[in-house]
């Protein structure tokens, strides 16, 4: 009787086990099935701040590649991507993730990255998905293209509202690999990129929708309610580490230490100003190797502009300068500066000298200057030097030119597509196109066009987009809203 008791219990035992559903044996009870907003945070700062681009080096006349035709030195270059909108993904999930959990120090953080890469998609394409992105699980997959006037409208209130958000009650975020938690320092970052986007609509300055002047003029003018960046300790920038995933991303790169040589415009700019920075950048060219680092003469270029096997034929020759070899040797190397102190000092600067508001220029530029050295490891006795030439001091002609000169000098290897879309707004510095090895009929583009996956799965509102802004298609010279006077 006992034996057939003790199977009748075993076999109810089984059964009540086979009605369990297998995903709940799928479960660990000691892991979390909830994404935290801190969590999304560090992936989410990661692929922003990595602002570090051998491209942009390229295309900016920085640098030249010697192992083929490439199409960013070259400006042969046609699509580009919207993997960012993956990004706003992470970015959504994060506001949602704060939402529900009741965590709303993450939510400016959310807009700030929202306001971060819509302005990078529209800035590389025009028009773009906006007010109807993101709307996927909505069963939105074929949203509307959103005019690029109404897109930034959206950004610099997005941003307005972020800085709104922060108080100094506001409990500070986890997960922040960039300012380890600190509000009050991405306030600073917030207001910083709001005068970006300020300046980067200087041409539509007598628009009154943007009330651009002042807009500008009150973020500059009231630290206590929209404080900007105070000191590199401010840059929004991303550090790397000797770990396996955090490191330099051009650490043992084998073609930055073969194939990347300096650009001959870039290397004499730096020559012509006798600019320190050029030792920290680039290495001597073999051909002047006896001579000290600190020697002018010991470093050369070649033109991007000109045919691959010309540049060839000179780096064989050992009478080029590579990239300074920290830039390969080194795990960690120097933190990719996204937006940082020195680029706000230079951006007040040309707002002084536009009038949007007063203070020296000269003092800002000045600022902006040593901000760049500074964070270069330059010594400041040669930081000294540098300022006090005549070659250096902000001119009363066209001051324009040197406050972006020295901006553009201040985005190597940082600062991502940033010194083209300047170059882009301003004229300069002048690109070089007058080499043989120049495409797009020696112009050099506007813009990007849309990536071809649009023309199969959203192709009506693609259409509607490339029709109401450039009559002749979607070219990479077509003349983005941004642009037009």
């Amino acid at each position: 009787m006992k034996k057939i008791l003790l199977t009748l219990l075993v076999c109810i035992a089984i059964a009540q086990t086979g009605c369990k559903k297998f995903s709940e044996f799928q479960t660990d009870p000691n892991k979390s099935t909830t994404a935290t907003p801190d969590l999304l945070l560090n992936t989410i700062e990661q692929a922003a701040f990595q602002s570090t681009s051998l491209g942009t080096a390229l295309m900016c006349r920085q640098m030249v590649y010697t192992d083929g035709a490439s199409d960013e030195q070259y400006y042969g270059w046609t699509r580009a991507g919207f993997g960012n909108y993956d990004n706003l993904r992470q970015v959504l999930k994060m506001e949602q993730a704060a939402t529900a959990q009741d965590k709303p120090q993450y939510l400016a953080i959310a807009k700030f990255f929202r306001a971060w890469y819509f302005l990078q998609l529209t800035q590389t394409f025009g028009d773009i998905p906006y007010s109807q992105a993101l709307k996927g699980e909505e069963g939105l997959y074929t949203p509307v293209y959103d005019k690029q006037e109404d897109i930034y409208l959206g950004i610099l209130n997005d941003l307005k509202a972020a800085n709104d958000l922060i108080t100094t009650s506001t409990e500070p975020v986890l997960g922040d690999i960039v300012y380890n938690g600190n509000m009050q320092q991405w306030k600073r970052a917030i207001n910083s990129l709001s005068l970006r986007v300020l300046m980067s609509l200087s041409i539509k300055v007598d628009d009154a929708r943007y009330d651009v002047k002042n807009r500008f003029a009150t973020i500059a003018n009231n630290p206590a309610q929209y404080p900007i960046m105070t000191g590199n300790a401010d840059n929004a920038q991303l550090t790397f580490y000797d770990v396996v995933g955090d490191r330099y991303p051009y650490f043992n790169n084998n073609d930055m230490q073969t194939a990347y040589y300096m650009e001959k415009t870039f290397v004499d700019m730096l020559k012509g100003y006798k600019d320190p920075r050029l030792f920290s950048f680039a290495d001597k060219a073999p051909l002047f190797s006896a001579l000290p680092a600190t020697d002018f003469d010991a470093y050369a270029g070649v033109k991007g502009s000109d045919p691959l096997n010309d540049n060839s034929g000179h780096t064989t020759k050992g009478e080029i300068s590579r990239i300074n070899p920290r830039f390969y040797k080194s795990p960690v190397n120097e933190p990719s500066i996204a937006l940082g102190y020195a680029e706000v000092q230079f951006i007040l600067a040309e707002g002084v000298v536009k009038g949007w508001i007063g203070g020296s220029a000269a003092d800002y530029y000045k600022k902006g200057i040593q901000a760049s050295m500074l964070f270069y490891k330059i010594d400041q006795p040669a930081i000294d030097d540098y300022l006090a030439q005549s070659s250096i001091q902000l001119p009363a002609v066209n001051p324009l030119q040197s406050i972006i000169t020295q901006k553009y000098i201040a985005s190597f290897m940082n600062s991502g597509d940033q010194p083209f879309y300047e170059q882009r707004r301003t004229g300069f510095p002048v690109f070089d196109v007058s080499g043989d090895g120049v495409l797009n009929n020696k112009m050099i583009p506007k813009r990007w066009m849309y990536p071809e996956s649009e023309l199969r799965l959203n192709q009506q509102h693609n259409t509607e987009a490339i029709t109401r802004q450039y009559p002749q298609g979607d070219n990479i010279n077509g003349v983005m809203w941004l642009l037009k006077p």
